[in-house]
């Protein structure tokens, strides 16, 4: 008793120390099998508009002029989440942004609904609308931006009669070339015109347009769809939330335009394409996520379960929306190494019986050919693998090096050429 007494007195002298080891004993006699499962992440830059879930559907009654999530037997507009704000376009040219609820009246005659993203200046309303009753043909194209809920605004000049005849929504910024038929009527010269959105400047909300015509319109429709008028849009991706953004957070993904489309390679050995809509939600078994370059060759490595090998195959991936596999459609089957090096190599380690056999490297693009992603690919060996790991290429990439001009040579460059050989025959190669 009187030794522990004099341990505990001597606790209590070192009280700091002792504290500290009593908690770092905890870890080592406690930790064991209780590692920590959850993942660290950043949210310091969450927004929860960003962020939410899409857990509700948008339905629409055009004509009537309802919108709401409990509207089941109307349209079908998108999904969306229960704090999504709705942008809503009537005939009249009138908009108005609401809260997303279970049946809402926004007015009649309705032309469009979406989710509305605030600050969205590279959407473009690309809008034809005649200016009253017997007014001229008016086009124009503008952001739509800064709005207060329920507050009802007007795109047009908002005379009596007016109406929108024709609208689409570019979240790029497009511009197409529409056709306008005029009315029949005698001495008419042109019966049908063409209009470029291309042509026509960007402006506010609230500016009047340019005329595209002053005689009597019959309809307006889609020639041919445009590109975008805006150039490239960087993007990020932010893996903290496993979404896009143009924000800057996360890692550039590089410059988007028109069908440019996002690759998405799953740590199960399948691979999908996407727009790259910031809306977008990614799975959290990411292997790769790129821009798609449908000229690239990759190479990879899976173990077959149904064959009980291991393969090697070089393809070229697709774009599809829906996932693909290219590792086969077993279960069992499991992606080992995936590479976009042109000349990959791999070293291959043994074991079980073949433990004692040397280590052999496989050039990838002398041992297979280009196939489809379909193809099995060729087994990589007979024997027991170990281990399998990517090495370094000894042929790397060329690089077209843009000409120079050669400066004078000075002093300087004279002197340390001396020791260097001028026969063309020999070549310096960088590995």
């Amino acid at each position: 008793i009187e030794g522990e007494i004099t341990e505990v007195k001597n606790h209590l002298k070192n009280i700091i120390p002792y504290t500290v080891n009593y908690f770092r004993q905890i870890k080592k006699k406690y930790g064991k099998g209780r590692e920590r499962k959850t993942e660290i992440r950043n949210f310091d830059s969450i927004e929860a508009a960003k962020v939410v879930a899409i857990n509700a559907k948008l339905y629409a009654n055009y004509h009537e002029g309802f919108i709401g999530t409990g509207l089941k037997k109307d349209e079908f507009v998108c999904d969306c989440s229960d704090i999504d704000d709705i942008l809503t376009i009537r005939r009249n040219g009138s908009y108005m942004i609401t809260k997303v609820a279970e049946k809402v009246f926004v007015g009649p005659d309705i032309i469009y609904a979406g989710v509305f993203l605030r600050n969205d200046e590279r959407t473009m309303y690309n809008i034809v609308y005649q200016d009253g009753k017997d007014g001229p043909l008016l086009a124009k194209r503008s952001a739509i931006t800064g709005l207060t809920r329920e507050k009802e605004y007007n795109l047009t000049r908002g005379k009596p009669g007016t109406r929108i005849m024709y609208l689409s929504v570019n979240p790029n910024g497009e511009a197409e070339v529409i056709k306008v038929f005029h009315k029949p009527r005698p001495r008419l010269k042109k019966a049908m015109i063409e209009f470029d959105f291309s042509t026509l400047a960007i402006k506010g909300k609230t500016s009047m347009g340019n005329i595209v015509t002053k005689l009597p319109v019959q309809k307006v429709v889609l020639k041919e769809k445009g590109i975008s008028t805006l150039g490239g849009l960087k993007i990020w991706f932010d893996d903290s939330v496993l979404r896009l953004n143009a924000d800057g957070r996360g890692r550039l993904l590089g410059e988007f335009s028109g069908d440019d489309k996002i690759l998405v390679v799953t740590k199960d050995g399948k691979f999908r394409t996407s727009n790259f809509d910031l809306a977008n939600h990614y799975e959290d078994n990411i292997l790769l996520l790129e821009k798609f370059r449908p000229e690239i060759v990759c190479s990879a490595i899976y173990w077959d379960a149904e064959q009980k090998f291991y393969y090697v195959k070089r393809f070229m991936l697709e774009e599809s929306e829906r996932p693909l596999s290219f590792i086969g459609d077993h279960p069992d089957s499991k992606l080992v190494s995936l590479t976009e090096v042109e000349y990959p190599r791999f070293e291959i380690s043994f074991g079980g019986k073949h433990k004692n056999r040397k280590n052999e490297i496989v050039e990838v693009d002398k041992f297979i050919g280009v196939k489809s992603y379909k193809a099995k690919g060729k087994r990589l060996t007979n024997y027991v693998v170990e281990n399998i790991q990517e090495i370094e290429p000894v042929i790397k990439k060329e690089v077209t090096l843009p000409e120079s001009q050669p400066e004078p040579e000075d002093d300087r460059t004279k002197s340390a050429g001396k020791d260097q050989t001028n026969d063309p025959a020999q070549m310096k190669l960088e590995l």
